[in-house]
């Protein structure tokens, strides 16, 4: 919990720039899901709506994603801080040229797979959102159009991430599956 914190944090941190808009989109999306969750259980036991079984397991489903997405952030922080481990790996040396260009080769991939995950899980709150927008406690609808916006959001933003990263990336076949995860989740849920 404290490195999401910290992930969140470093965001907030004009000065910081190893936490960018990957940790945000992912965060953005936390945030999301906790609206999600919070408007299923406002529409728990209201008259004329779905049994509570139908929001209870909405406000479970989005809970789960609120953590992941939330300890998301910190792993495309992470991600990033990899690539920057590598690049300052000692090149004196075959063998240690050899351990950097890995290093930098497992990081960028790294720095695009991470987003790719982050952005499939924004894209599950989206699914929520639709299935909350059938029937829900109406008195918090501005909260619902929070969430949908804020997991766009999160959305766009960590296929942002995957795009930039993808030129990086050496392996022409890795390179077409992440492009086609990206595609698939964007074009399934937005």
């Amino acid at each position: 919990m404290k490195n999401n914190v910290n992930a969140f944090l470093k965001v907030m941190d004009v000065t910081d720039n190893t936490t960018g808009g990957g940790s945000a989109s992912s965060i953005a999306g936390a945030m999301a899901a906790g609206l999600v969750g919070m408007v299923a259980r406002l529409s728990m036991g209201k008259k004329d709506l779905e049994p509570t079984g139908y929001y209870e397991e909405i406000a479970v489903r989005a809970e789960a994603l609120c953590r992941e997405l939330f300890a998301g952030g910190s792993r495309d922080s992470e991600a990033f801080a990899v690539i920057n481990r590598a690049f300052g790996l000692p090149r004196g040396t075959d063998e240690e040229k050899a351990a950097r260009s890995q290093a930098i080769k497992n990081g960028m991939l790294l720095c695009a797979e991470v987003p790719l995950e982050n952005a499939a899980l924004c894209g599950q709150v989206l699914a929520l959102c639709d299935r909350l927008e059938k029937s829900y406690n109406t008195n918090a609808s501005s909260d619902l159009e929070c969430a949908r916006h804020l997991a766009g959001a999160g959305l766009k933003g960590c296929a942002a991430n995957v795009r930039v990263n993808l030129p990086h990336l050496k392996d022409a076949a890795r390179v077409r599956d992440i492009e086609i995860g990206i595609e698939t989740v964007l074009n399934k849920f937005l």
